[in-house]
Parts: structure tokens; sequence; C-alpha cells
């Protein structure tokens, strides 16, 4: 059986899967906005093609995602972040979240997405909020730098970034703090981030885990359908592959890369888009 037999049975054997599905659970990493046209951070080459300023600063990405840079920089923190809120903004999500939604919707115990993606897609495509599990937070959510101070966390929906792209610089006025004056940043889990306000995605959390039980404790088998989640940041994958070992699931790994699964379940070495039009030809 040659490369493209043994791709579509896994494509046939993925069709099969979301047609006796009793939850569909979709999991999603970076690799999934890919194909809406959005930045591959694979690497410290992949990010400096997306920001070249950065590769003259010799800056990483787990660089740029450190929370001090809000406090020693914050003009160069917001013209990362607001570059990526304004993008984010401005890019459709692709067919293949239209087409999880649609299996989602039609499974008996309906869908949850768990997500390490900060970019809002799921609930721009139209999936309800509240199934939906950002595990790193939101770039569409504000908090202040300080964690004392009790603003919580509020929607980003009229925050206006002006980044000067040249130099990857935010101009001002910079967000700030409605209660302390002090700068804002994104309500997203950066490296080495202790200061993350964590409460919105404990709710979100809790819902996800009530979901499982539901669909599990009603004899549904949940399917994963797991769509670029690298193991550079290993959140999604742990997660998928922890709820094949303990509940009544089967994964589905769509990962260009690194689609290696577990004993018995499925993996396909193709992009999200592409793999979920295949598997709906299936259907």
């Amino acid at each position: 059986m040659n490369t493209l037999e043994l791709e579509q049975e896994q494509i046939n054997k993925a069709a099969q899967a979301v047609k006796q599905a009793g939850g569909l659970l979709i999991c999603a990493g970076a690799g999934m906005g890919v194909d809406s046209g959005l930045p591959d951070f694979s690497g410290d080459q992949g990010f400096w093609k997306a920001y070249p300023p950065f590769e003259k600063l010799g800056y990483s990405f787990s660089d740029m995602a450190n929370p001090d840079w809000f406090r020693k920089d914050p003009e160069l923190a917001w013209g990362f972040y607001g570059h990526r809120l304004n993008l984010y903004r401005s890019v459709q999500p692709h067919r293949g979240f239209d087409l999880l939604l649609q299996w989602g919707r039609k499974t008996p115990g309906g869908y949850f997405v768990f997500t390490s993606n900060v970019d809002g897609h799921f609930q721009k495509a139209d999936y309800d909020d509240l199934n939906v599990m950002e595990c790193h937070g939101s770039i569409h959510h504000l908090q202040c730098i300080d964690p004392r101070c009790d603003s919580g966390i509020r929607p980003a929906e009229q925050l206006t970034v002006n980044v000067d792209e040249t130099a990857m610089r935010a101009r001002p006025p910079l967000p700030r703090c409605p209660q302390c004056g002090k700068t804002a940043r994104p309500n997203i889990l950066m490296f080495g981030d202790w200061n993350w306000l964590s409460q919105r995605t404990n709710d979100q959390q809790y819902r996800f885990q009530n979901w499982i039980s539901d669909v599990s404790d009603h004899g549904g088998e949940i399917v994963i359908i797991e769509c670029g989640a690298g193991t550079g940041v290993p959140t999604v994958r742990m997660t998928s592959e922890n709820l094949v070992r303990g509940i009544n699931a089967h994964l589905i790994r769509i990962n260009l890369r690194e689609p290696r699964v577990p004993d018995g379940q499925i993996g396909i070495a193709a992009g999200a888009m592409e793999t979920l039009g295949l598997i709906q030809d299936g259907l």
C-alpha cells in the first residue's frame, strides 16, 4: 500500500469515526490558523519571517511572549501584541472551521473546543463562546499588569492599537487600566507569567470538564479532532492523549509535521483545511 493509499485509509477511518461520534471535541494548536493566512511561528525562522524587526533585535517568539516587556518597554510589547490583535481581527477563519462546527452540531452530545490559540477565531466562526476553552487566554481580553489591581478581566472590543510596523512598536496612547491607570496587557498566559489572571479560563475549564462528563455518562464516544497542535508547546497534544487514555475517546490527529499518534488512533500528515475537506467528502 503506497503513501496515498495509506492516507486515504486514514481519511476513511476518520470519516467513519465522525459519523459514529457521541460528542465532538475539537482540539486546535497554532497550525489550525495557517490555512487562514496566519503566520507559522514554528522555530525562530518562522517567527522572524513574520516579524523581521525582531530578527534584527535578536528576539525569538519566546523572548517576545514575555510579560516583562509590558513593564520595561510597553511600546515594544504592544507593538507585538497590537499587530497580532489587528491581524486576528482582519483574517477570516478558513472553511475547516465551518465543517467542524457542522459535524459538532449533528452529534448527540454536541461539541466543545479546546485550543491553545489566542486569536478568537472559533468565536469568529460562530462557535458558541460557552463551548470554547482557551487554555492560554485570549488576545481579545485585557487585564492590568498589576495583579493586585481589582479591575479584573475585560473585553478589548473597543481597543485600537496603532503599530509602526517598520520598527514593530506601538504608537501612544497605549492601552491603560481604567482602574489604576497602569499599562494594560492582553489576558494571555505568556512565558514565565505569574501575573496572568486565570479566572476566565478557569470558568471555561469547568464547563469543559462538565461537557466531558455529560457525554461520557450517557455512553457516547467522544471523537477528538486535533488540528495543528505540535510538540513545541504540547498542551493540546497532551490533553488529547490524556483523554484517550482516560475515557471512551478516539483521536484523529491532523498535523503536517508531527502526525504520530498512540496505538489505535488516527494520524494524518496534512494540513487542517485540506484534510477536513477530504473527511467531509467521506461523509
